[in-house]
């Protein structure tokens, strides 16, 4: 039997761009007892309704911020995605408290939810903007990666594993600069604005982070963050994707920006597996219940320990995607 088959999921933020390619893949190659989404906003919920009405669906509004409302929607439940976030760099800069609202307090909300019900594992969404953050949401996401890796201490010996999940900008998702940069395309710009001729990303499509996140259910001891190995790309190549030619505006670093991104610091080198398609950063402490050897996971695959102050950088990234490669991805994320 597959791990999710006759399981009940929830996930936190369920109707975003993530939540609605989840379910999709779920509903195809799972047979859940049930599909839990877990989300604020009751429009999106009644959209989402309209394209995902399985029997097993449910729909359950709340806020991750409200804990007595998560303890409730976890009830018999087996596995959890924590997936609600406030994501926007600039909107974080301007309103802090509300991004450590959602984004910290909102994490440990889940996590004593989880534990009150006895889940069997969470997986939480990270983002690389949590590695050496400068800006507020990366440091909101530092702050619950560190909540969901201690979580294994607090949980004990038979309670639920708590592991992260840390990626780059997901082509097409809400907000992003793909659809940002098609819009402006469709109403005839033919100059695109980029705030530095620099900048460089990771870049991940929602298929693969589904995968990502899937996969990571099936490796997990607790306590890891997973990182996938994925492309960067250029942000002048995307503008070239999208208009064939590298004219742009230049309008200048957004509040919170980053020029390049980063995954695995070289801080954190020593504490680090890399694997054949990802690596695990170690939890920085020790667990007292239990001694876990992250070299090797839970579908046996071994790691080896990352090079002495390697970095996972976006800007010395070996792989690049091309310019024929980001029209082929852009067109796929449609």
């Amino acid at each position: 039997m597959s791990l999710f088959d006759n399981k009940t999921i929830l996930v936190t933020g369920g109707t975003g761009s993530f939540g609605h390619r989840f379910v999709s893949r779920v509903l195809q190659d799972y047979r859940p007892k049930k599909l839990i989404i877990y989300s604020r906003d009751e429009l999106k919920q009644y959209d989402m309704q309209q394209i995902h009405n399985a029997s097993c669906m449910r729909y359950f509004i709340g806020d991750v911020r409200d804990k007595e409302r998560l303890i409730t929607a976890m009830k018999d439940v087996d596995f959890v995605v924590h997936a609600a976030a406030l994501k926007q760099v600039p909107a974080a800069e301007y309103n802090p408290q509300e991004c450590i609202k959602t984004n910290i307090d909102g994490a440990q909300n889940v996590i004593d939810a989880a534990i009150a019900n006895n889940v069997e594992r969470v997986v939480a969404l990270s983002t690389d903007k949590a590695a050496n953050p400068v800006n507020l949401y990366g440091a909101t996401k530092l702050a619950s990666d560190k909540l969901f890796v201690a979580a294994n201490n607090i949980s004990g010996a038979h309670g639920p594993r708590f592991s992260v999940v840390r990626y780059g900008n997901v082509v097409g998702s809400r907000g992003s600069v793909v659809p940002f940069f098609r819009k402006k395309v469709a109403e005839g710009d033919t100059v695109l604005p980029v705030t530095d001729p620099n900048m460089t990303r990771f870049w991940i499509t929602l298929d693969q982070g589904v995968e990502f996140v899937l996969q990571s259910f099936r490796r997990m001891q607790g306590g890891e963050i997973f990182v996938p190995k994925i492309p960067s790309i250029r942000i002048i190549d995307l503008v070239e994707a999208f208009t064939g030619k590298r004219e742009y505006e230049e309008i200048g670093i957004r509040p919170g920006e980053k020029i390049h991104e980063m995954m695995v610091p070289e801080e954190v080198a020593h504490h680090s597996v890399e694997f054949d398609d990802h690596f695990v950063i170690r939890p920085p402490i020790n667990f007292f219940d239990r001694n876990i050897n992250y070299f090797c996971n839970k579908l046996g695959e071994q790691g080896k320990a990352a090079e002495k102050g390697y970095e996972y950088h976006s800007g010395t990234n070996p792989h690049f995607l091309s310019v024929s490669e980001l029209k082929q991805l852009n067109e796929g994320a449609e």
